[in-house]
C-alpha cells in the first residue's frame, strides 16, 4: 500500500510539472491625454494597424488603453502604472502623455504619437537621432499654409483670434509657429488664453470683443476636445472659423486644413508592429506628416458670411454641408 500511494503521488508530481505555463501576452500600454476627436481618430487608426496585421487584443497581444481626461497628475500615475508592473511597450498619444512615459520608463519602448514637436521634451535633435528606447510619428501642424489659406479666403482680414493653453507645451510652440507666420503675411495674431476644458467657450467670448476678423484657436488638446462649443459661437455670431484639422469641418469650421489622424494613428501602429517584431526603436526614424488635406463645410461657411472661390472648392479635399446639430435635436425632440 506504502509502494502504490508513493507511485501515485510521483504521478501526480510528473503530471503537474507537464501543465503548460500560461503564455505572456505581448503588452501594450496605450494612452491619451483627453477625450478629443483628435486622438480618438488616432487611437482608432493605430488599433486597426493591429488588426489588420492579425493581432488582436485576447487572442496574442494584450492592449490596455487609458484615458488620462485631461489631467496632467493622472498622465503621470497611469505612466507609472505602464511601468510597474512593467510592460512590453508603452503608446503615448499627445506631448503630456510622452512627457510621462518618458520619466516614468526611460528603458521599455516609447511609441508616440500626436505629438507637435518631440524634440522639445529631449527625445532628440534629428529624426535619425533620437533617444534609443523612443520613436513615433510627429503631428507637427501646417500652421503658416493655414495662415495663407486664411488670407487667400478673407484678403480683407488683419486680425486673427486664437486660443491657447499655457500648460501645454504643444500650445506654446504652435503659437509662437503662428505669430511668426502671421507677422510674414502681414497679420495680427490676437490670443486668449484657456486653462482647462471649462473655460473654452468663455475664453471664445472674450475674444470676440476684440475686434477680430475670424477664429483660429491653435490646435492642442484641451481645446480640440471643446472646438464643438467654438463652432457654435462661431456659427451665432456670424464670425468664420477655420480648424486646425480636418475633423474640425464637421464640428463647426467652414475650412480646416491639417492631417489625418486616422492615418497617423495607423502609421503609429506599423511603427509598434515592428518594434513588436523585434525591431530597435532607435534604428527607426521619428517619421512626420506631409499630406495636408483641405476640407470644408458650405454650409458653415454661409452662416459665418465665407464665400469660398471655385478654385478653392475644387482643390478641397472633402466638401460637405453639414450644420451643427442644435441641443434639442441632440437630446432627440
Amino acid at each position: 500500500m506504502k509502494r502504490r500511494g508513493f507511485v501515485l503521488l510521483a504521478l501526480l508530481f510528473l503530471a503537474s510539472g507537464c501543465q503548460k505555463k500560461p503564455v505572456e501576452l505581448y503588452t501594450i500600454g496605450l494612452f491619451q491625454i483627453i477625450d478629443a476627436p483628435t486622438l480618438n481618430e488616432t487611437r482608432r487608426g493605430f488599433i486597426q494597424a493591429l488588426t489588420d496585421a492579425g493581432l488582436q487584443d485576447g487572442e496574442n497581444i494584450k492592449l490596455v488603453i487609458r484615458n488620462a481626461m485631461g489631467d496632467v497628475t493622472e498622465a503621470q500615475r497611469i505612466a507609472q502604472e505602464f511601468a510597474k508592473p512593467q510592460v512590453h511597450m508603452i503608446v503615448a498619444l499627445s506631448t503630456q502623455c510622452l512627457q510621462a512615459a518618458l520619466m516614468a520608463a526611460p528603458k521599455i519602448p516609447v511609441i508616440f504619437t500626436s505629438v507637435a514637436n518631440p524634440h522639445l521634451l529631449g527625445v532628440g535633435r534629428t529624426a535619425e537621432n533620437h533617444l534609443p528606447n523612443v520613436t513615433g510619428v510627429a503631428s507637427t501642424g501646417p500652421i503658416k499654409q493655414i495662415l495663407v489659406f486664411i488670407k487667400e479666403t478673407l484678403p480683407r482680414t488683419r486680425r486673427i483670434g486664437t486660443l491657447w493653453t499655457p500648460s501645454e507645451l504643444n500650445s506654446e510652440y504652435y503659437l509662437q509657429v503662428a505669430r511668426e507666420g502671421a507677422a510674414e503675411l502681414g497679420l495680427e495674431v490676437i490670443a486668449v488664453p484657456v486653462a482647462n476644458v471649462n473655460e473654452v467657450l468663455f475664453s471664445a467670448q472674450m475674444l470676440l470683443n476684440k475686434n477680430i476678423d475670424c477664429l483660429f484657436p491653435i490646435s492642442d488638446n484641451t481645446i480640440n476636445a471643446s472646438f464643438e462649443s467654438i463652432g457654435r459661437l462661431a456659427e451665432e455670431n456670424g464670425i468664420p472659423l477655420f480648424g486646425g484639422s480636418p475633423l474640425f469641418n464637421r464640428l463647426g469650421a467652414c475650412a480646416a486644413m491639417g492631417w489625418d489622424f486616422y492615418e497617423m494613428g495607423y502609421r503609429t501602429g506599423q511603427i509598434a508592429i515592428r518594434v513588436k517584431n523585434g525591431e530597435s526603436p532607435a534604428r527607426i526614424p521619428i517619421q512626420y506628416m506631409s499630406n495636408i488635406k483641405l476640407h470644408l463645410n458650405l454650409a458653415a461657411a454661409r452662416k459665418q458670411g465665407v464665400q469660398f472661390a471655385p478654385d478653392i472648392i475644387r482643390r478641397a479635399d472633402d466638401v460637405i454641408e453639414v450644420g451643427l446639430l442644435s441641443d434639442r435635436e441632440r437630446r432627440g425632440e
